[in-house]
């Protein structure tokens, strides 16, 4: 089956993206829509999974041998339910078999952070790498770790969810429930909200994000802070090192917990590279334990970018059809 085709859906906060993905990783054929609504019901996220499954499926030369889906989620280890998702309506939802019934080709769920971590050990950042943490900095944080070629999924299911490891007790509410979690400061959310408040509050040191969005600062998006920062302005660079700064600070945590060779930084805010990426090393090795008397992880930015979760989702898919 080494030449088998199969399609990857990866399902994020914002979008959905899909694609027919080759053996060696290369991605054919490309579909994109975005994700409902958090208060849509389950059924219609589904209807655009489905959807774009059907798109792919006519474009593909040959028939696909399965279908992989990385879901931002909690979910369960048997890889069939999306226990929790935060920022969809998902609770316990079966969603294999409710794709099963719709797509007539072998279905595979699992988290989109180790959909993408799988990808970068495969084929990215990390090829040659024993141990691997993922952290994807996106809407919130996901996680993942990977040791000698095999994903650690925990007990049920839900390891790696080090987005919501709480670091600031009593901090900013999470919509997980919780307070403080280290996605509400290390994440693309806590980044445009930071930004937004300033230009709220007619910071004069925000006047060139201010313009960028004509005063109305709920247009400001991550990508546009990050675009600020490349072109000079100092407010965006400050912004994206505290993001930076709160990232190294849990990568010294995680270090402690999983000892990795090394941190894979992947999702859309990874995009600011040595911007985020230099403050986040720099807080790394102000706090982690031991510093000076034990090796130290690299931190490295993803390659496979935006589609590492829907490369991941269809090789781990396929390899579970080699496998049976």
């Amino acid at each position: 089956m080494s030449g088998d085709l199969a399609i990857g859906i990866d399902i994020g906060g914002t979008k959905v993206a899909g694609g027919l993905v080759a053996p060696d990783g290369t991605v054919l054929e490309r579909t994109r829509r975005d994700t409902p609504h958090r208060s849509t019901a389950p059924h219609v996220v589904e209807d655009v999974i489905v959807d774009a499954v059907t798109e792919l499926l006519a474009k593909a030369q040959t028939p696909p041998v399965a279908i992989g889906i990385g879901a931002a989620g909690f979910v369960s280890s048997d890889r069939a339910t999306v226990v929790f998702a935060p920022h969809l309506s998902w609770r316990h939802e079966p969603l294999r078999e409710a794709l099963r019934r719709r797509i007539e080709l072998p279905v595979f769920v699992d988290n989109d952070a180790n959909a993408s971590c799988w990808a970068e050990w495969r084929y990215g950042a990390v090829r040659d790498e024993s141990h691997v943490v993922m952290v994807n900095l996106g809407t919130g944080i996901g996680g993942a770790i990977l040791t000698d070629g095999q994903m650690q999924r925990g007990r049920f299911g839900i390891a790696g969810e080090f987005g919501h490891m709480q670091v600031v007790p009593e901090g900013h509410r999470c919509e997980c429930g919780n307070r403080g979690c280290w996605e509400q400061y290390a994440s693309g959310n806590a980044l445009v909200r930071e930004a937004r408040s300033l230009i709220a509050a007619n910071s004069p040191l925000a006047a060139d994000l201010s313009a960028m969005v004509e005063g109305d600062a709920s247009r400001l998006t991550g990508p546009m802070i990050t675009e600020a920062a490349r072109g000079g302005d100092p407010i965006a660079a400050e912004l994206l090192a505290e993001i930076g700064t709160w990232l190294g600070v849990g990568l010294a945590n995680l270090a402690n917990a999983f000892d990795p060779g090394s941190f894979v930084i992947g999702g859309g805010v990874s995009a600011a590279g040595p911007m985020l990426l230099d403050p986040a090393r720099a807080a790394f090795r102000r706090h982690l334990s031991g510093r000076g008397y034990r090796p130290e992880a690299s931190i490295v930015k993803a390659q496979l970018d935006n589609e590492a979760g829907l490369i991941g989702a269809a090789d781990l898919a396929r390899t579970e059809v080699i496998a049976s």
